[in-house]
């Protein structure tokens, strides 16, 4: 049977929204496959409209930013709309990492950088696990101080990456502390060999690193934990395994102090006007009286969404409707945007 699926046409321009009600760091995140990518594109297309210089950039290894962009995005943030000052990056782990541990420059631990670079080496060959959550954290903390954005929307890996790099704060500050004590207590020991790793190598330039090492991952750790800063937005699609995936992420970023204000549910299957109006006629409805397929679905979607109305009381509770086309390309993230800002 031939379907026909009627071509993405034009908004009204005054429904859907020209900048975003949301702080300066928007991360969504989620089991994988639920639609982070299109929610972080549709947030950053917003943010960019009303002209708040806006970076959205992908942690997830398997990147599909471009796609939903429908426009080439580099490894390092440029911007991608000529008419609006968004920028775009997709993380390259390897090269993110390549240049020195959490942004530092190179040499910046002295000794400590060789044996921290041999203890981090794989034995098994390529990239080490949860390398691209090290270089997300290492490029959050650039982009942070980087003047070119008054906004940064994180498109993150999937739930057990999101939580390695939420962990991997509170690892480095225990791994540095326990540095720092051994250097302190056994400080004579470690003056004895400085000198096997190089003549010319000043032992404070380790101490130092570590200290500006340590505050880097202190800030970050800040920015994450304050609702003023930063919005942690968990997506779910309504079907009761991600429902409970989307409730013990809820519960671990509550154990790290994360701020969870709005939580969205995608790929709804009812009517999209009943969402949001922005006066598209192409917006197919699902027919739940003569379609038996979408009356099932529809029951076992309304089932899981009041079971998470109940797991996500006390939050901003946003839907998204499955919609006939693919999500890509500026009209349709205009309509999620819209549906974002209800």
């Amino acid at each position: 049977m031939d379907l026909e699926v009627e071509p993405v046409e034009e908004v009204d321009e005054a429904a859907v929204p020209a900048g975003v009600d949301a702080p300066s760091y928007v991360l969504y995140g989620g089991k994988g496959g639920v639609g982070k990518t299109t929610m972080a594109a549709a947030t950053a297309v917003a943010s960019a409209r009303d002209g708040t210089p806006t970076l959205v950039v992908s942690t997830d290894p398997a990147h599909s930013l471009s796609d939903t962009l429908e426009t080439e995005v580099p490894a390092e943030p440029a911007r991608v709309r000529d008419e609006d000052p968004l920028f775009a990056a997709e993380i390259d782990p390897e090269v993110a990492l390549a240049s020195g541990p959490l942004g530092l420059e190179e040499g910046a631990l002295g000794p400590l950088e060789t044996l921290l670079g041999e203890e981090a080496a794989n034995p098994l060959g390529g990239s080490m696990p949860g390398s691209d959550e090290a270089a997300a954290m290492r490029l959050l903390l650039q982009y942070m101080d980087d003047t070119r954005f008054d906004r940064v929307v994180v498109d993150t890996a999937p739930t057990g990456h999101t939580l390695r790099l939420l962990e991997l704060p509170e690892l480095m500050d225990s791994m540095i502390g326990t540095v720092v004590r051994m250097r302190e207590r056994f400080g004579g020991v470690v003056d004895g060999v400085t000198g096997l790793f190089g003549e010319d190598t000043d032992e404070a330039e380790g101490v130092d690193g570590l200290q500006e090492l340590s505050d880097r991952i202190e800030r970050l750790r800040a920015v994450l934990r304050d609702p003023q800063l930063t919005d942690f937005r968990v997506v779910l699609v309504p079907e009761e395994l991600s429902v409970l995936e989307s409730e013990r992420l809820l519960a671990r970023l509550g154990e790290f102090g994360v701020p969870v204000g709005t939580v969205v549910v995608n790929r709804v299957l009812q009517d999209p006007a009943e969402v949001v109006d922005v006066g598209a006629d192409w917006l197919v409805a699902p027919d739940h009286e003569d379609c038996e397929f979408c009356a099932r679905r529809w029951d076992v979607q309304r089932t899981a969404l009041e079971r998470s109305q109940d797991l996500f009381r006390g939050h901003e509770v946003r839907r998204v409707p499955l919609f006939p086309q693919e999500v890509r390309g500026e009209t349709l993230l205009r309509v999620v945007a819209a549906c974002l800002e209800e």
